[in-house]
């Protein structure tokens, strides 16, 4: 195991790159706890642009370095681990048994998607490591290998891989593609510390429990949501997006009243929490809407960071 930093640059003779990118919930309905232990989705996931790269070279066993975004205390986000707790090793092994061949490489991976942040930032991490080891190892798998392997990892892998537009259901694995060209843009406001995934849905199962949010027995439906994309129109994706999520995020962390007011007092179209949070996205109109947001954001003090991103973007692909 080692960490430390990703030399930057050309990717290095003998090894193969890949990146995939975040994601944002634009509609994302909570069911009650299953048996299995995950809720019941209906979400719709949009991928933007902003990335990750995974690196894949040659090695004794496996080795993993993580640099950029999220890589120690210091950057205020999340730590992110240099070691089988990390999903790009937990995919290496897992291609590595499917297709009976040894676990063996050097991989590093480059962040610039924040940990913990309600943008599937390890899943996508998860996506470009099964893309680049296939190359790597020769192993041929075919998409839907992939995408079954993807599944194993985590319930956002699968959209990850494939990136876009889509309608997740299940536990948000099992994916359908929205067909929808018109390009959407996004100002994301990124806090200083992350959110667990498993303590907000512990959070909302509480919530429901003590009756303060609606219980999750009926999914709302994506339909509107899906028009909305499909139509082009700003004005009604603002309408449409939700997110069940939200109410516990911001029971956790009260400071993200403030920073969804910012944005919405800086102009942005619609500002929801994405996924389990704390990222802030503000729906932009167009692009020159999404620079003035940025500038207007980053200087209002309530950000860690603040990054404009547009989509639908391709899921996890190979570089260079």
């Amino acid at each position: 195991m080692t960490s430390g930093a990703v030399p930057s640059g050309a990717v290095p003779s003998g090894a193969v790159a890949a990146r995939a990118p975040a994601k944002i919930n634009v509609h994302l309905a909570v069911g009650p706890l299953r048996p299995d232990g995950f809720h019941e989705l209906r979400t719709v996931f949009l991928a933007v642009s902003l990335y990750d790269t995974v690196t894949a070279a040659p090695g004794e066993g496996l080795s993993l370095a993580v640099a950029g975004e999220g890589t120690g205390a210091a950057t205020g986000g999340a730590v992110v681990p240099a070691d089988s707790r990390n999903l790009v090793w937990q995919a290496a092994e897992l291609l590595a048994r499917h297709a009976g061949v040894r676990a063996d490489a050097a991989l590093a991976v480059t962040k610039a998607i924040p940990a913990a942040a309600g943008l599937a930032g390890g899943s996508a991490d998860a996506a470009a490591a099964l893309v680049a080891l296939d190359v790597l190892w020769g192993t041929r798998a075919s998409r839907s290998d992939l995408s079954g392997l993807a599944a194993q990892l985590g319930s956002d892998v699968p959209f990850s891989l494939l990136g876009g537009i889509a309608l997740g259901t299940g536990r948000g694995e099992q994916l359908s593609p929205v067909l929808a060209r018109t390009p959407w843009h996004w100002v994301l406001g990124i806090a200083g510390e992350g959110l667990s995934t498993p303590t907000v849905y512990a959070e909302l199962d509480r919530l429901r429990a003590a009756g303060r949010v609606p219980d999750g027995t009926g999914l709302a439906p994506a339909e509107p949501v899906i028009a909305a994309l499909r139509s082009g129109s700003p004005a009604a994706l603002a309408a449409g997006l939700s997110n069940d999520l939200q109410a516990p995020a911001l029971a956790l962390r009260p400071a993200l009243r403030r920073a969804l007011s910012a944005a919405s007092d800086a102009g942005a179209a619609a500002v929801l929490v994405s996924g389990s949070g704390p990222t802030v996205a503000a729906l932009a109109v167009d692009e020159a809407h999404a620079v003035r947001l940025t500038a207007t954001l980053a200087g209002a003090g309530v950000f860690r960071t603040v990054r404009a991103v547009s989509g639908p973007v391709p899921g996890a692909r190979l570089l260079g």
